[in-house]
């Protein structure tokens, strides 16, 4: 049975929105922005702190540079959320990627909108399915994994479905 998330849009200056879903992290509520382009889920440096209130964030140092968010060098680092929960969908030690979005929160600031901490990306919405239904403002998205074909890199192209 799917889970429906409600999506809030935000506006961004005139010329385009975001879309951002309410999730729970180790039990507290979260305001994560969605994006299909993403090919990870990512959290903010600064703000995942507060998801440990109890003990320290156990940070491990990420080898691979990531790409996006306006560069192509960023370094990340690594860490286990005990709980992610979107909706019913409950991802227990969820490896999560954790990056330095100051910069996203600081034009979000200057434009009067509240923080995000962080980004729900690919691995995330494909694993489980999600649907965006812009009509009804909501992400259907499934409580357990979906199978998916993939596609080997060395064969790879524009076009190929991966469903």
């Amino acid at each position: 049975m799917p889970s429906y998330i409600p999506i809030e849009i935000t506006a961004i200056d005139e010329d385009g929105f975001h879309l951002m879903i309410a999730v729970e992290v180790n039990g507290m509520s979260a305001r994560m922005l969605l994006d299909t382009g993403a090919s990870r889920s990512v959290f903010d440096i600064e703000r995942i702190k507060r998801f440990f209130a109890d003990k320290r964030p156990d940070f491990e140092t990420n080898e691979k540079l990531s790409t996006g968010l306006g560069t192509r060098d960023m370094q990340s680092q690594a860490l286990y959320l005990d709980e992610l929960k979107i909706g019913e969908l409950l991802i227990r030690k969820y490896p999560a990627v954790v990056l330095d979005m100051g910069h996203v929160n600081l034009s979000y600031s200057e434009l009067d909108l509240s923080p995000i901490d962080g980004v729900i990306g690919s691995d995330i919405l494909m694993k489980y399915g999600a649907v965006i239904n812009y009509g009804k403002m909501q992400m259907r998205i499934n409580k357990r994994r979906v199978k998916m074909r993939s596609v080997p890199k060395d064969k790879a192209k524009p076009g190929n479905r991966l469903l």
